[in-house]
């Protein structure tokens, strides 16, 4: 009984001058396997930048950044809110739904967490929210996080207004934040309102 490899062998016999293909050798430098992974790199951040970009509109890095000091108040209101809704914001007067600390953040980090939060913030439908980035007194960049809030803040349109906080709330390290009602809470009070009798 003839094996398959006798069978292949005297099949190859019949050919004639059956040679093995020889392989080819390439060996990949380390300087070619690291200038793969430097562009391999540099598309992943340039993608990760250019996504967050897309879900973060706020404006990031490079970007001029109106300075606030220290000890001064932030402000802003959008056309639209009431006077006495805004003294009462002003005055801490509202209660204060969900807290957000940039203690410790980098400003990229910052960016990233004030606009989740906000988001956040209106899809559990708080109204009032009390963001907390320090006076940043004595530092290399005075008040730096407190600058990037009061750029970024009326930038998103889920806020109506922002001041900063009262003493107990951490004062000018401070800032109380009004934010829109979500869809849903809108069209609750729409038909709330819908029914009551005239």
């Amino acid at each position: 009984m003839t094996s398959d490899s006798d069978i292949f062998r005297r099949a190859l016999g019949q050919l004639g001058d059956v040679k093995p293909l020889q392989k080819e050798r390439r060996v990949t430098l380390q300087t070619e396997r690291a200038h793969v992974a430097l562009n391999q790199s540099a598309r992943r951040q340039a993608a990760t930048r250019e996504q967050s970009s897309e879900l973060n509109p706020l404006a990031g890095d490079g970007e001029y950044l109106e300075p606030v000091a220290p000890w001064d108040p932030i402000e802003f209101k959008r056309d639209g809110v009431q006077n006495g809704v805004y003294r009462n914001l002003r005055l801490g007067r509202y209660r204060v739904d969900a807290r957000l600390d940039l203690h410790r953040h980098t400003v990229e980090m910052a960016r990233r967490a004030l606009f989740e939060f906000v988001r956040d913030c209106v899809e559990a439908d708080v109204r009032c929210a009390l963001i907390t980035h320090g006076k940043g007194a004595g530092r290399k960049q005075p008040a730096l996080l407190k600058s990037c809030v009061n750029s970024w803040l009326p930038q998103l349109a889920e806020v109506l207004a922002f001041h900063s906080a009262q003493k107990q709330h951490g004062g000018m390290g401070a800032t109380y934040v009004l934010l829109r009602k979500s869809e849903r809470k809108r069209q609750e009070n729409l038909e709330r309102h819908q029914r009551r009798p005239f």
